[in-house]
Order: C-alpha cells, then sequence, then structure tokens
C-alpha cells in the first residue's frame, strides 16, 4: 500500500517531477558520455605510446630496469619468446637490443639512442614502421641499415641513401663502430623520439657490440593493452621461471601513468561536483513537498497511520523519482554514447597535441559496463541515502502540532 501511495504522490505534482527526472537523466547521461569518452580517450593514448616503442609488457634482466647496461643481457633471447608466446594473449614477441652511440656525417656529430631489432617481428609490434617519411623501414634481408628519426636526420643532414658513423662502447669495453647506410626515416610528430632514436638489425647489432647473440629485453604485444594486462600474472610467472623480469606498461611508461591519474582525479571531483549538485536540487524539492504537506501528515497520523510509515513513504517516493531517473539517464546516455562510439568525435584542431602522443585526432567513447553504469548509480545511491533527512523530519511530527501547520 505506502509504494502505491507514493508513486501515485510523486504524480500529484506533474510539473515538479519532470523537472527532478530531467536533473536527473540529463546528470546521468553526462557522467555516462564523458566517462566513457575519458575511458576511451585513455586507452588510445596507452596504446598509443606503449605501439609506438615499448610494446604492452618487457621481459627484463633483474636490475635492468634501474640501470640498461649493455652487460644485462639475455643469453637466448629466443627460449625467452618461444615461452612467452606459449601464453594465449601474446601474439608477438620481439627481441632487442640497444644503447647510446655518437652519430656523424662529416663534421657534424650527435649522440643517439641505437635499438637493435628484428624487422620482422617489430612490424608486429610496433607501429614505427608506419610513420617513414622518406624511404622505408628495415628488411629482414638488411644489414648495415639504419631508419632515422626525422630529428636526427636533420640534425645530421642526411637522408635516404646516405652513409653515417657510429661510434659507441661495446660489451666487452672494445669500440664499437660501424658505417651505416640510411634505408629510411621516420617522424612520429614526438620531438624527442625523432631527433633521439636509431632502429639497426638486431643482427647487425649484436655484430657491432660484441653481444654473442643477446638482447636487452623481449617486448611483448597482443591484439590489445587489456589482454595482456588480464595475462600479466601469467607472463611474471613465465618471466620468473626463466631468470627474468616482466615490466607491466605503468613500469614502462610510469609518466603517462601519473598523468592519467591526474587527470582522472580532477574528473573525479568534476563527476563528484555534478552528483551533489543533482542530490541537492532533488533533495530541496522533496524537502519542499514535505512542508507543503505538513497537514495531509497530520491527518493521516491522526487516523491511525504511524510516522515512521510516513516516513518510509517519503523515501519510497524519493526511491521511485532516483530509479527512475536513473534508467531513463542510463537508455539515453548509453543510446548517445554509443551513437558517437561509432562514429567517433573529430578534434581537427588539436592535430598537433595529439600527435605528440602518437594519438588519432578521433576519439571513440569506450561504452562498457563501468561507463555505462558507474555515474547513474553514484546519483541513485546518492538521492536514495539523502532521503533519510525527509524521513527523519516526518518522523518528529505530531498530529496536533502538524495538523495546525499553515
Amino acid at each position: 500500500m505506502l509504494a502505491a501511495l507514493a508513486w501515485r504522490n510523486i504524480w500529484r505534482q506533474p510539473h515538479r517531477t519532470a523537472l527532478s527526472l530531467a536533473s536527473i537523466i540529463v546528470a546521468s547521461a553526462v557522467t555516462i558520455f564523458l566517462l566513457a569518452l575519458q575511458q576511451g580517450a585513455y586507452g588510445t593514448m596507452e596504446e598509443s605510446v606503449l605501439r609506438l616503442l615499448d610494446g604492452f609488457a618487457q621481459a627484463q634482466p633483474g636490475g635492468y630496469a634501474d640501470d640498461p647496461d649493455l652487460n644485462k643481457t639475455i643469453a637466448k633471447p629466443e627460449t625467452a619468446i618461444a615461452r612467452l608466446k606459449e601464453i594465449k594473449a601474446v601474439t608477438v614477441a620481439a627481441p632487442r637490443a640497444s644503447t647510446y652511440v655518437i652519430l656523424s656525417n662529416g663534421d657534424r656529430s650527435f649522440g643517439s639512442a641505437v635499438f637493435g631489432v628484428d624487422p620482422s617481428a617489430e612490424e608486429k609490434l610496433s607501429t614505427l614502421a608506419g610513420t617513414v617519411k622518406e624511404g622505408r623501414y628495415l628488411g629482414p634481408d638488411d644489414e648495415n641499415a639504419a631508419f632515422v628519426g626525422a630529428g636526427l636526420a636533420r640534425n645530421l643532414k642526411i637522408s635516404t641513401g646516405d652513409k653515417i658513423t657510429m661510434l659507441g662502447g661495446a660489451r666487452d669495453r672494445s669500440i664499437a663502430a660501424d658505417v651505416l647506410t640510411v634505408v629510411g626515416v621516420f617522424s612520429t610528430g614526438s620531438p624527442e623520439i625523432d631527433r633521439q632514436v636509431i632502429e639497426m638489425p638486431l643482427t647487425r647489432f649484436q655484430s657491432d657490440f660484441a653481444m654473442d647473440g643477446g638482447a636487452n629485453v623481449v617486448a611483448v604485444g597482443g591484439r590489445s593493452l587489456a589482454d595482456i594486462q588480464a595475462v600479466l600474472p601469467a607472463l611474471r610467472k613465465a618471466a620468473a621461471e626463466i631468470g627474468l623480469t616482466m615490466r607491466d606498461w605503468t613500469e614502462l611508461e610510469p609518466a603517462l601513468h601519473d598523468v592519467i591519474l591526474l587527470d582522472a582525479s580532477f574528473s573525479a571531483l568534476l563527476y563528484v561536483s555534478l552528483v551533489v549538485i543533482v542530490v541537492f536540487i532533488i533533495l530541496n524539492t522533496l524537502l519542499m513537498s514535505v512542508l507543503e504537506r505538513t497537514r495531509e501528515f497530520g491527518m493521516l497520523m491522526a487516523i491511525g497511520m504511524r510516522p515512521n510509515q510516513i516516513g518510509a513513504m517519503i523515501w519510497m517516493e524519493l526511491l521511485f523519482l532516483a530509479v527512475v531517473g536513473a534508467v531513463i539517464g542510463v537508455a539515453f546516455g548509453a543510446g548517445l554514447t554509443a551513437w558517437f562510439a561509432g562514429r567517433g568525435i573529430a578534434f581537427p584542431d588539436a592535430e598537433i597535441l595529439f600527435r605528440q602522443w602518437n594519438m588519432p585526432s578521433t576519439l571513440y567513447p569506450d561504452l562498457n559496463w563501468r561507463s555505462a553504469l558507474a555515474g547513474p548509480t553514484a546519483i541513485m545511491l546518492s538521492i536514495v541515502f539523502a532521503g533519510v533527512i525527509p524521513y527523519l523530519r516526518v518522523r518528529g511530527l505530531e498530529p496536533v502540532s502538524a495538523m495546525r501547520a499553515v
């Protein structure tokens, strides 16, 4: 009976109820859309940055992360690759070796990070091969080839077909020197990468730097970052079995992880503020309704209805508003978000900013159970818990004084 009375009561003032529902619906839809867009942007940012160079995870020798050194090697990278690829989510595992060298062209010299890579595996793991500005990417038959960043090529005044001299320190403490032919120039949009990175065939790197067939890391890739994150415990176990340490993306890109956490924290404040505003609007509306109906409550108590029953009825009114508003808000917000998720949201004026993160300028909201339900659920529960205030107020009424209320 109380539920039927509560449902009837909220429609006694249809305009007031409609405005209250509109507040909940709009707030729910906004939180769904913004949270989905935020998650989609984070996912795109993470995958774009990691696919460029790092991979979704890396198996490394102990201590390599704190002190990258040629002497910290994986003696038999093929064994590590085979073991890691036994895990279903892993689609590619690529060996790499890296160090710092001096590159020269005539009287021009610049420092650079040089990566020895397996071209066949890298093309499956890294998107760097897709950022060719001039020439081509490394091929499986290349020997003394170099794939150079655009900034570095500009500083050295070199282009495709030119030769550069590489000078560095080998693993056995001898001098590593070679002359490489530039087969391609890449441009990622990230100034630091474009002016500091060069890739060469891993076999040539191993020969130049006395690596004895070893590598420094094995980078792991999959269909998505989420797939690799899901099997991370299995990857850590597999790496430990062969004496290696598995580092996930938060360890490979701590700066990116911190940026996302900071942005998420500020966004959380926005969502909390929105929820608080909506709750106060609804609570204020209901409190006004309670004040207007004080004489009605007095009469109900006079004919035998207990104060806790009246309070429960008021709470049900608030519950009905919250549930109906949240359900419609989820339907509207999820539908709107799904529409944009299929078409994307373009930011043509921010292409330069997005390129710094190797990201496309079109973002796709990530609509899932979390983004669809987190905001509306928080709004609904907050409204329901706020119903304690009118409930307590009604419980404190006395029949005589309530009926005399103006």
